[in-house]
């Protein structure tokens, strides 16, 4: 110890113990300081942008403030979401569904042999038209009425509504049209380079609508779910008529080629 460490001992009042520790060890704000500066706190200073200059003691409190704001972003264990209460109660479907057993749905295809799979191959004149769905929604609708359009100045087909919300089994808004066995060859490939991206789902007339929409489909771009599966088969009651195309619509313009 040196001659002024001697005066100041002397000013304040001697040998206090107090006094001795504190000016051996440092201050308050020497050790927040240390600890502001410890390798960790210092990654943690370059993160938040923060300078070490420019903090007083306020600042490191703001500082404690921000690190312990980040540790809970990044998934520190003290945070917690909070979440609504569980629901209390008994479930609709009983206590028992474990022990349903899960069995095989009935089969989409028409005609199964005992095996499951069909004795022979169905003649393709079985098929007596075909049907084109167009598929929209709030973000796609603009395209859909511009192929809609399109479809309307060049094909001989029969036009259906304009359908805002799902219908029959399909489960998106869509517009569909029906078209002749000899347009196939060149509605297909027209709809190939002209969808817009839509998801469109064609699919033949037979006397099986449920495997028709379920079995039989062609799809252009993304499939998506059908809810067919409540469609009556071939002579179960109140199964449908096979599908009639009645064209309802004139072209006006000759198709590009």
């Amino acid at each position: 110890m040196n001659h002024h460490d001697d005066h100041a001992l002397a000013s304040t009042g001697g040998n206090s113990g107090d006094d001795i520790d504190r000016r051996l060890h440092g201050s308050d704000d020497d050790q927040a300081w240390a600890d502001l500066l410890a390798p960790t706190r210092r990654r943690f200073l370059r993160a938040t942008g923060l300078a070490a200059g420019g903090l007083g003691l306020s600042g490191l409190a703001h500082a404690a403030d921000a690190e312990a704001s980040s540790k809970a972003a990044l998934g520190d264990p003290a945070f917690r979401a909070i979440v609504p209460p569980r629901d209390s109660g008994t479930s609709p479907w009983g206590e028992r569904t474990a022990l349903e057993p899960a069995t095989r749905p009935a089969s989409v295809r028409p005609r199964d042999g005992a095996s499951g799979l069909p004795d022979t191959p169905r003649p393709y004149t079985d098929i007596r038209s075909y049907h084109a769905h167009v598929y929209f929604d709030e973000d796609t609708y603009a395209k859909a009425a511009r192929l809609r359009q399109w479809v309307i100045e060049r094909f001989p087909v029969e036009l259906g509504n304009w359908n805002l919300e799902p219908r029959g089994p399909h489960v998106t808004p869509s517009f569909y049209f029906g078209f002749t066995n000899d347009l196939l060859p060149v509605v297909v490939p027209w709809l190939q380079l002209n969808s817009l991206g839509l998801t469109i789902l064609l699919h033949p007339n037979s006397d099986d609508p449920r495997a028709d929409h379920l079995y039989y489909t062609l799809w252009v771009n993304r499939s998506q779910p059908v809810n067919a599966y409540g469609m009556k088969r071939p002579g179960e009651p109140g199964a449908p008529p096979i599908e009639k195309i009645l064209p309802n619509i004139v072209p006006t313009r000759p198709l590009e080629t």
